[in-house]
Parts: structure tokens; C-alpha cells; sequence
């Protein structure tokens, strides 16, 4: 069954109607006689421009292909199929869709379509890029095609109203660095206990030559008048803490995405490879106020958990406290944990909030705060001056700079082990980090 197709002009039958103005004033001036031939001529082409539109085919299905769930940052194929009915048009369809504007800068994507091998079908594709996390919808579907003279097109409409679910970015997760560094690691892709590293006892075995003398048990060794060496098992079961501050400065844009989209998919990535290791993971999520924590999760089975955990952190812009942020996190837990603080600041005051809260963190819990570098601030910093601007916003610029590197400077002396860098490699160097720490059970 056919859709319903009204008939627009088309953007040639417009300028050709427009040129008729100019050409009635010079007929009526220089023979005023034949004054009538302008509105004619306009209303000849107003009729071919209907037949024409009558002329072009028929559409009689229209479908739209996309994903229901996608990941922040990552390109998504949508593709559209039209069929429409034999007849004398040319030209190539064209398509456009409104979306929500999370999924793509714009919120709109226009796009022609290609013929198939089969005659009457035609199809196209786009790809949208959602920059924030959340659920988007598609909207609306558009679809033109000329008439056989290109006065005129036909064009239909369909609403959509179709969700789709933006996810964090996991693409770090899948990459084959990562997957080749937990197949060649000790824990690797098989639970199981490790041994040899570490500094809990786990058994005694006869010393043989070329063992660590160190791992000599000489009291054991003087009982059974033979060399018997200590067997200890790597740290395992340890709680890590991902805490993100998901206030205004979070929110702010790192290479076309939020500063907070880039924490998680590199805190997911970590997450990962603890869960791996047989270690605890829990979210924890804060703005003005704490909204978000997970309960731990065991094994990678429950992954999945926090990713749609992760998926739900909002964006905030208001400012975070710090004060009562970590303070509920640190009454919700019960033993000594490793912490994983995401966050920035703009300003001394914030931050000097910020060193405090975090100063009585330390006291109980290891902590590790990550922040990315802010590259624009250094730009503007090393930035050439050509201009009495240039040079005032290149000092104020370097003042900022200062500012930052005194506050992670003071993080430093409390203990907490500080990552600053870009974002792309704060995932991996985050999971080093983390991999020192456990090898030197300094969590537990």
C-alpha cells in the first residue's frame, strides 16, 4: 500500500518562478500589451510543476535500521530502506532524521540514498556519534524524491519515537592490548590461586636450586634438617572504590565528550581487570549530594552490573562536596579499601575543600585521585603572544596552571598516589597503578 507523499516544489521550480518577477516588469514596460504572458508563464509552470510532482513514483515502505543500545563516543550505522513503485522519476532520494541531540551533534542528519540490485529499492545509511550517556530517541524520518523534471518532489514523513540507550564506552575493555595482558598475567582468563608472589603464606615446599634464598624457612628447615622454602599467595579479595565527581567540572568537554564519560570508561576498564584478579568493585557516584553506590560485586559475571550502574550516573552542574560526599563513603565502609577518585577543579576554593575531605580519607583507606591533563590550559600557556590579550590570557593561564600543580603537589605529601594524564592513557595507567599497589598488599 502506498504511503502518503504530498508534492513540494522543488528548489529549481522556485528560482524559476522567482526569475518571472523581473521578466513581468520589463514586459510591462516595454510592451504593456502583453503584460498577461508573466502571469501565464507562472501559472503554465505552476501546473507542470504538479504534474511533475504526479509523475514521480510511488513510496510504498519505508524502514529505518538502527541499534537499541550504543556507547558513548562510538559511531552507530543507522540505514534506511525505501521501495517505491515504478514510474518516470530520476534523481536520487534524499533522507533526513531528527534525533535527540545526545545522540549526535545537531540533532539532525541528512543523507542520499543508493539503488539496489533490486529495481524500486533503495537504500542509504548514516552514522550518528552520541556524546552523553542516557537514553536518546529518534525521532522523526523524512524522505524526498523528484518527479521526472526535478520541479517537483514528493515527501513523506514517518514518527519514530524509537529509544536508544547510550552506554559507557567499553571499547578499552574489548581492545586486544588488554585482553592479550589478562591472558598473559597470572590471573589471567582462569580463576585461580596464585602463588609464588605476595607476602601471605600459602605452603612450604623443598628448596631447589635457583629459588629466591630469601623465601628460605630456616626454622621449618632446621625441624626437618632440610632446605624447605615459603610458598605466599598473592593479596586477593582487596575492595576497590571507583568514586566519580560527577559536578560542573566533570561535565566540562574533553575531545568532544564529558569529562566524566572519560573516567568511566577508564574506570570500567580497571574495574575489568580487578574483577579479574579476584578483587571487590563498587561504584560510588557524588555531586552536590551522593548519588550513586553499588554494592560490591565478586566476579566478572557481575560486570554487567556496573556498566548500567555507571550508565545511570547523571550529569550535574552544580558543585560537588567533597565534605559530605566522602564522609557517607567512608561510614559505608567497613575495612580498609582502595579508592579511585575521579575528579577536577577550577578554582583554590574548591580544591582546598577537596585536599581536606580527602586528607581524612587517607587515614583509614588508600586512595588514588585521577585527573586528566588539561591540554587547553597549556595551550594557552605556551601559546605565542601577538596580541596584548594574547599575553593577559597566557598569564592568567599560567596562574591556573600554578594553582593545579600546587594542589596535586599537596595531594602528593598526604599519601594519595596522584594520575595526571591524558585521557586516553589514564585507563592503562590507572591499571598499573593498581597492579603496584596489589603486589605490594598495600590495600589489605
Amino acid at each position: 500500500m502506498a504511503l502518503r507523499s504530498p508534492i513540494v516544489p522543488s528548489a529549481r521550480a522556485l528560482v524559476l518562478l522567482a526569475l518571472l518577477a523581473p521578466l513581468a516588469v520589463v514586459i510591462a514596460a516595454t510592451a504593456p500589451g502583453a503584460w498577461l504572458a508573466a502571469p501565464i508563464a507562472a501559472v503554465g509552470l505552476i501546473v507542470l510543476t504538479v504534474i511533475d510532482g504526479l509523475f514521480a513514483p510511488r513510496l510504498l515502505d519505508l524502514k529505518l535500521h538502527c541499534p537499541s543500545d550504543i556507547e558513548v563516543g562510538q559511531p552507530a550505522r543507522v540505514s534506511v530502506h525505501a521501495e517505491l513503485a515504478a514510474g518516470t522519476g530520476r534523481g536520487t532520494p534524499q533522507a533526513a532524521m531528527g534525533f535527540d541531540p545526545r545522540l549526535g551533534e545537531g540533532g539532525v542528519s541528512t543523507f542520499p540514498l543508493a539503488a539496489g540490485p533490486v529495481p524500486g529499492i533503495w537504500a542509504g545509511e548514516t552514522q550518528i556519534v552520541p556524546n552523553r550517556r542516557g537514553t536518546g530517541t529518534l525521532d522523526e524520518l523524512w524522505l524526498r524524491w523528484p518527479g521526472p523534471l526535478g520541479l517537483a518532489h514528493r515527501q513523506a514523513q514517518r514518527r519514530l519515537d524509537r529509544p536508544v540507550r547510550v552506554w559507557p564506552d567499553l571499547t578499552p575493555v574489548r581492545s586486544p592490548t588488554l585482553q592479550a595482558f589478562l591472558r598473559d598475567a597470572q590471573f589471567g582468563l582462569i580463576a585461580r590461586r596464585i602463588r609464588g608472589e605476595g607476602t601471605q603464606f600459602e605452603a612450604l615446599s623443598e628448596y631447589q636450586p635457583g629459588m629466591d634464598r630469601r623465601r628460605i624457612d630456616w626454622k621449618a628447615s632446621a625441624r626437618h634438617t632440610r632446605l624447605y622454602g615459603r610458598e605466599n599467595e598473592a593479596e586477593r579479595d582487596n575492595q576497590i572504590v571507583f568514586a566519580f565527581d560527577c559536578g560542573q567540572a566533570m561535565c566540562e568537554p574533553v575531545d568532544g565528550l564529558p569529562r566524566i564519560d572519560r573516567a568511566v570508561s577508564a574506570a570500567l576498564t580497571a574495574a575489568y581487570v580487578a574483577l579479574k584478579g579476584g578483587d571487590r568493585v563498587a561504584l560510588f557516584g557524588f555531586a552536590d549530594k551522593p548519588e550513586l553506590l553499588t554494592p560490591f560485586a565478586l566476579d566478572t559475571r557481575a560486570f554487567h552490573r556496573l556498566q548500567q550502574a555507571a550508565a545511570s550516573l547523571d550529569y550535574v552542574p552544580r558543585e560537588p562536596n567533597f565534605t559530605l560526599a566522602l564522609a557517607t563513603l567512608t561510614a559505608k565502609l567497613k575495612r580498609r579499601s582502595l579508592i579511585v577518585l575521579f575528579s577536577d577543579f577550577a578554582d583554590p576554593t574548591s580544591a582546598e575543600l577537596m585536599v581536606e575531605s580527602v586528607e581524612r580519607l587517607t587515614r583509614h583507606h588508600l586512595v588514588i585521585f585521577v585527573t586528566m591533563e588539561d591540554r587547553e590550559l597549556a595551550d594557552l600557556t605556551e601559546a605565542e603572544p601577538i596580541r596584548l590579550r594574547d599575553l593577559a590570557t597566557a598569564v592568567a593561564a599560567d596562574g591556573l596552571a600554578r594553582q593545579r600543580a600546587l594542589v596535586l603537589q599537596r595531594l602528593r605529601r598526604l599519601g594519595v598516589d596522584v594520575i595526571e594524564a591524558p585521557w586516553q592513557a589514564i585507563g592503562y595507567r590507572l591499571i598499573d597503578r593498581y597492579l603496584a599497589a596489589k603486589r605490594a598488599e598495600a590495600i589489605g
